[in-house]
């Protein structure tokens, strides 16, 4: 049995979980393009996987966009390399950091009042603005 992949100290998730088909790649690598499958299609069913907590999920589904089907699982393809070892690896270090950046919890707002020598210098410079706009139609006379 495959070891788990850890994603943080307390979340791990299990390489069955992970699916690669593997596809011709685009790019580089000559008339090897067109003869060898080295590209990979990853998928993890997200919404079924028990291992991740239902907060983690959601934070992730916004992370992954387009990358994430309707039934809830993150497809990446990796053809930057032209050999199939290093399009996995790429692949599953792509997943791997979308799950990190999802486990992170972001740190809640605190809303806080403007200080008082902030509304007086708003409040200053809304009235030197107001003094110019106000010479600006004052018409001068000619006489």
């Amino acid at each position: 049995m495959a070891d788990p992949i850890v994603i943080t100290r307390s979340i791990s998730i299990d390489p069955s979980e992970i699916e690669e088909s593997f596809v011709r790649g685009t790019g580089a690598g000559g008339q090897n393009v067109n003869k060898v499958s080295s590209a990979v299609q990853l998928r993890f069913d997200l919404a079924n996987s028990p291992n991740i907590p239902e907060a983690m999920k959601r934070r992730v589904a916004v992370l992954a966009g387009k990358r994430l089907t309707k039934d809830g699982v993150i497809v990446i393809i990796a053809n930057g390399h032209r050999d199939q070892p290093m399009n996995r690896a790429d692949a599953l270090e792509r997943l791997v950091g979308l799950l990190v950046a999802g486990s992170h919890v972001p740190k809640p707002r605190v809303a806080t009042r403007p200080t008082l020598a902030s509304k007086r210098r708003r409040l200053d410079g809304k009235a030197i603005r107001g003094v110019v706009k106000r010479h600006r139609s004052v018409k001068p006379d000619v006489e």
